[in-house]
């Protein structure tokens, strides 16, 4: 039987990561004009940091465990 209130504190701390992640001093970092794969390399990280904390936060929901 899961415990739904390690889920939910899972969950917060995914959504804590999310908005460090995408705050000021992380997206300064990628703020440069370089590119990767001919996308600038802010959008890159924004769209890969976006699907990575979708894909935990759907591995997470769908748990047993």
């Amino acid at each position: 039987m899961s415990n739904p209130e390690a889920k939910g504190q899972r969950l917060a701390a995914v959504c804590m990561l999310g908005a460090l992640l995408f705050n000021f001093p992380i997206l300064a970092l990628f703020n440069v004009p370089g590119t990767l794969f001919g996308v600038p390399a802010l959008y890159a990280y924004l769209f890969i940091a976006w699907a990575v904390l979708i894909a935990v936060m759907a591995l997470l929901a769908e748990s047993d465990g």
